[in-house]
Formats: C-alpha cells, sequence, structure tokens
C-alpha cells in the first residue's frame, strides 16, 4: 500500500512542530517506519486517522491515490478486514475471552491462519500455554503477545503497532520483533511502529519524529 500524506493536524489539539503535523511526505510499500514521540504528542491519534477511526483532521491522507475521506463505512470495513492490521495501545481484548477466543475473532473473517498456525506463533512468543486463558488472567505484556499474534491473522499490507512492546521483557520483544519480520516480509507489507523512544533493533526504512 502506497500511502501519501499531505499536510495533516488534528482539528482537536494544537501539535508542537513535527516531521509529521502539517508534512507533506510519502510511506512506501514494503517498507518499515519508527514514529518517535513523547508521549501526549498524537502517534495514537495518527494511528487512528490512518485506520479510520477519527477524521477529525484537515489535510488529506492518500492509500494508492485516492483520498480516504472519500471511503464509506463499507470500504472501511473490506480495509481493515483484509489490508489493514492494528495492535492498539490499548490493546482491545475482550477480557471474558479466552486468548484464542480474541484471536478467533479476528482469524475467522478471513481463515487467514490454521490453528496450528496459531499455536506456532503463540510459542514463539512462550504463550502457547495460556491459549485457553481468559484475556483478563494475563499480565499486561502476556496480552500484548496475545493482541501481536491477532494482529497478524488476518491479511495486510499495512500492521500498525502502537507502543506494542511496552510491557514485554527484552528476550521476549526479540521473539516478537522476529515473528513481526516474518509476518510483515511474508505479506510485503508496510511496518509503522510507535515508540517513545526505543527502536526494538528493528532495522526502519525511516524514523519521523513526532
Amino acid at each position: 500500500m502506497h500511502i501519501n500524506i499531505q499536510s495533516i493536524t488534528p482539528n482537536f489539539f494544537t501539535p508542537a512542530s513535527s516531521e509529521v503535523w502539517s508534512k507533506n511526505f510519502e510511506l512506501l510499500p514494503n517498507s518499515k517506519y519508527l514514529v518517535k514521540a513523547v508521549s501526549g504528542s498524537g502517534k495514537s491519534s495518527f494511528f487512528n486517522f490512518l485506520y479510520g477511526l477519527n477524521n477529525r483532521f484537515s489535510g488529506t491522507i492518500q492509500f494508492d491515490n485516492s483520498a480516504i475521506a472519500s471511503l464509506s463505512e463499507n470500504d472501511w470495513t473490506s480495509l481493515r478486514r483484509n489490508k489493514i492490521a492494528i495492535v492498539f495501545q490499548g490493546l482491545r481484548l475482550f477480557p471474558e475471552l479466552t486468548a484464542m477466543e480474541n484471536i478467533q475473532l479476528k482469524n475467522t473473517l478471513t481463515n487467514h491462519k490454521t490453528e496450528t498456525e496459531i499455536l506456532a506463533m503463540l510459542a514463539q512468543l512462550d504463550i502457547d500455554q495460556l491459549a485457553n486463558k481468559k484475556a483478563d488472567t494475563l499480565s499486561y505484556g502476556q496480552q500484548q503477545r496475545v493482541a501481536i499474534v491477532r494482529a497478524l491473522c488476518q491479511p495486510f499490507e499495512l500492521l500498525l503497532l502502537d507502543e506494542p512492546f511496552s510491557h514485554i521483557d527484552k528476550a521476549q520483544i526479540t521473539n516478537a520483533v522476529n515473528l513481526v519480520n516474518q509476518q510483515v516480509e511474508a505479506n510485503q507489507a508496510t511496518l509503522i511502529v510507535a515508540s517513545l523512544g526505543d527502536t526494538y533493533n528493528i532495522n526502519y526504512t525511516k524514523t519521523l519524529l513526532l
């Protein structure tokens, strides 16, 4: 997916000068970007713009030369099912469901992964033994790993990760980054990671300071 950003600015707060707000730039297919920002600078808002959850901005965002302002809700539903995957900062897991049930809610929309493949990804992140545990019984770091696997259980051309590793220890971050890189390469997708500062040893095409 080719993304063109033309002078976007949030309408609900006045952002500080950055390499994102009020700038013109491109996010190219099969590339990796770090959005590096302090807390409160609007990185989650930027992700919500790209995911179609918030349209309160001026300027233009284009996906493959089409302005997202013209997209219908059905268009967004299709994009979120087939082209854009996300790990929200707040995760948005269903606490009463098990880890596997949370993942399968996403996976059954496209049957992108088999249960064996899902369990293999959980094992890669050392949480396969938690597959049948309710989400609200897991630590936040374990929940983050579940949310990462859930995001990878769909086809995608764009993967958005909003502070995805903030509560995961270093060894498991390495495993999570390896899994993300494998799936991004398999999908030939664009990766955008938001971070307060850590680069997570990902080989980024470019860093954008927000």
